[in-house]
């Protein structure tokens, strides 16, 4: 059974950071794909960045040259830096991890950016 748990969410005054982490259960090296993805009030759930078992990774356009996505295999657990924070990235933010066997999610954090 795969467990992912997500922290690191809070609030944060526009221009500011966080650093959100997924926790995996066991080792990540069985997915090929992580990613986190947010979603905010009465929006769809969208990807924000994700990262393949190569090391590859991608981000969403909004978030370029802010937010950057890794891994750390030895602790099972994947990153998300974000930086010069603002409104329109308040969200609940998702981690989710991808098998041949199908994906998997853990249980989201809410990220505030506010004054």
């Amino acid at each position: 059974q795969v467990q992912l748990v997500e922290s690191g969410g809070g609030l944060v005054q526009p221009g500011g950071s966080l650093r959100l982490s997924c926790a995996a259960s066991g080792s990540i090296l069985r997915f090929y794909f992580m990613g986190w993805y947010r979603q905010a009030p009465g929006k769809q759930r969208d990807m924000v960045a994700g990262i393949l078992s190569d090391g590859s990774t991608n981000c969403a356009d909004s978030v370029k040259g802010r937010f950057t996505i890794s891994r750390d295999n030895a602790k099972n657990t994947v990153y998300l830096q974000m930086n010069s924070l603002n409104a329109e990235d308040t969200a609940v933010y998702y981690c989710k991890a991808r098998t041949y066997a199908g994906d998997y999610w853990g249980q989201g954090t809410q990220v505030t950016v506010s004054s």
